[in-house]
């Protein structure tokens, strides 16, 4: 009893001490042996029934603040006393907006997604208003391509520069930058229409803005969300562009219609500014916690960031093995068919939805609902490719093997179907519609094929072989585009104009597959 008398003053610790167990517990030793051991003995009695009823009641009271707050927030909960009143007053403040305590990344994910559902709003909208826009301005099919093809000039020359500024000045403005070109440049549209030379320059701004954004869309992610969330966050960004075809397509039919082809542009423009805006109260809100997921030996530092990139790139870009890149079969494979699927692509993209109003006799708003089908099918065959991908490597098959299967379902699938649509067969427009729906669907099981074929080669590099593909695959939408007005004006033939090319390269790309590609790891000297 005596030795349980003279550690009374350490008989309890709290871990959240009020301000009456505070004095409770300063009781001294020295007051304690004034007592005899027999009241000393109820005077801790009473201490410890003391403590525990204002241990209950403090923790009664710190649960019903952190009603409706995350865990790592209780920490700020002031230990003062106050009020119920107050308290409730205090959590509803706390949880508002209520996007306010989601995790800075996901916020990111969301809003850079949000940016690619507006690019390619932003590029399939002239598809839809190149009809009205031809019949008011007397425009044949040759300048429709020309105004059409020039989006790609500049989203072609902007792909490896953006890269460079990507690293040098952070995805972040860049990304925002190139937003805010392009909507401002889709906002000037209709004020230019009638003067081609500026129409052109300002579809070409267009190209640029969403060219640089595919690179500084990868830079925010790799600087900002973690390993093991970054495939998901890939995944989710950039199906954004799917579902900005989708909304773009939908949207722009009724929007003529009601307001005139101008408020397609003008409200499409309106929308990237508004992103705009959005992000930059964002970033001053929380303008350092987009690193949260990395340490700070990841992290890239702001504030230096250009400085040393500058430095960096110069040698960066010297020890890259250009010529060993353009000496192997494999890399000349994978830009011929990066340069065959994006003929398809864009070509189909530009004008499909012409063909169906003025091959098909659709109206404007049955051409662009129909043009939708392709763009939200290939969601469905994405996920089915890559999980039929992943299941033939788990059971063994070779890479190679798996990626020249994929490339080939991508590229025969689409030769046939357009093959079936160009043969006067007599077919109703609808089944017409349906199996190019199917066949253009069926192409995305590329992204299982050539996409995955960088990083199977060569990890270290393959953001730089995607960029001299990708610079390659944009030409058609120069060359492709323009080149099928002009073919549609020569022969009046949408087979021989649109078709016969497309079917050509899917036949031609597929070959060389075959033939050259390959998925095994090189390692790219420079020794040459």
């Amino acid at each position: 009893m005596a030795k349980l008398t003279l550690r009374a003053d350490r008989f309890c610790v709290l871990s959240h001490p009020t301000s009456s167990q505070t004095s409770i517990l300063k009781l001294s030793q020295s007051h304690l042996s004034l007592l005899s051991p027999k009241w000393r003995l109820s005077k801790l009695t009473i201490i410890a029934s003391i403590k525990t009823k204002e241990d209950a009641a403090e923790k009664q009271r710190v649960s019903g603040v952190l009603t409706g707050l995350r865990v790592d927030e209780a920490k700020s909960v002031p230990a003062s006393s106050s009020d119920e009143g107050s308290s409730e007053t205090e959590s509803f403040s706390w949880n508002w907006p209520p996007w306010k305590n989601i995790p800075e990344r996901y916020k990111l994910m969301v809003t850079t997604s949000l940016a690619f559902v507006i690019c390619n709003m932003d590029k399939v909208n002239l598809s839809i208003a190149i009809i009205p826009m031809s019949h008011q301005f007397g425009w044949n099919s040759s300048t429709a391509g020309l105004v059409q093809s020039s989006f790609f000039w500049g989203y072609a020359l902007s792909q490896l520069p953006g890269g460079w500024l990507a690293k040098t000045f952070g995805g972040r403005k860049v990304l925002e930058i190139g937003v805010l070109t392009w909507s401002l440049a889709t906002a000037l549209v209709p004020v230019l229409a009638g003067f081609m030379p500026g129409l052109v320059l300002s579809r070409i701004l267009v190209g640029i803005g969403e060219g640089v954004s595919p690179s500084a869309a990868t830079d925010l992610i790799a600087r900002t969300i973690p390993i093991g969330e970054r495939s998901r966050a890939v995944a989710f960004v950039f199906g954004g562009l799917s579902v900005g075809s989708v909304t773009g397509l939908l949207l722009a039919p009724p929007l003529i219609q009601n307001l005139g082809w101008e408020s397609v542009f003008y409200i499409f423009g309106f929308f990237g500014v508004t992103w705009f805006l959005g992000f930059q109260l964002l970033k001053e809100a929380q303008p350092s916690s987009f690193a949260e997921p990395f340490s700070r030996s990841q992290s890239i530092s702001t504030k230096n960031s250009g400085n040393t990139s500058f430095k960096a790139l110069g040698g960066s870009v010297k020890d890259i093995p250009w010529k060993a890149f353009f000496q192997s079969e494999a890399v000349w494979a994978m830009i011929y068919v990066h340069f065959c699927g994006s003929w398809g692509h864009y070509t189909c993209l530009s004008w499909l939805p012409t063909y169906f109003s003025e091959e098909l006799n659709l109206n404007l708003t049955a051409a662009a609902g129909v043009a939708v089908l392709p763009p939200l099918a290939s969601i469905l065959v994405t996920s089915i490719a890559s999980q039929f991908a992943d299941g033939l490597i788990a059971r063994g098959v070779e890479i190679t093997v798996v990626r020249k299967i994929c490339q080939t379902i991508a590229f025969l699938s689409p030769a046939i179907c357009m093959t079936l649509s160009s043969l006067d067969l007599g077919l109703p427009p609808w089944e017409i519609v349906g199996i190019l729906t199917g066949g253009l669907a069926l192409s995305s099981f590329a992204l299982s094929g050539l996409y995955c074929t960088h990083q199977d080669m060569s990890p270290e590099y393959a953001s730089i072989l995607l960029g001299i593909t990708n610079t390659v695959g944009a030409v058609p939408g120069i060359v492709g585009v323009a080149l099928t007005g002009y073919l549609l004006d020569s022969t009046h033939s949408w087979s021989l104009s649109l078709f016969a090319p497309s079917i050509f390269f899917y036949l031609s790309g597929t070959i060389v597959w075959l033939a050259f590609a390959s998925s095994k790891p090189q390692t790219f000297s420079k020794t040459d």
